[in-house]
């Protein structure tokens, strides 16, 4: 799969900073790619973070990235930081 702007939202801006929230069906491993958000990078800046739901249909996957490059048109985002990954009852 790739990127899917439909799946881009924001969620709030200030001062130069974006909170993103993406949902796509793509695993967390192809999401966090170097090049994934490259269709975006006119909106993606250095340091927005993104709430990111991927694996929808299969494995999901809650977390969040960090983006950290936006040269030329290439972005990278962080490998993600889970949440609920660990369900104990």
């Amino acid at each position: 799969m790739a990127y899917s702007s439909s799946g881009l939202s924001a969620i709030s801006y200030a001062n130069g900073f974006t909170l993103w929230h993406y949902r796509t069906k793509d695993l967390v491993a192809d999401v966090d790619n170097d090049g994934y958000f490259n269709a975006a990078s006119k909106m993606l800046r250095v340091g927005d973070f993104m709430f990111v739901n991927s694996g929808i249909d299969d494995t999901p996957v809650h977390g969040l990235v960090v983006v950290l490059k936006n040269d030329n048109g290439v972005v990278d985002v962080s490998n993600a930081t889970q949440f609920g990954a660990i369900n104990t009852d």
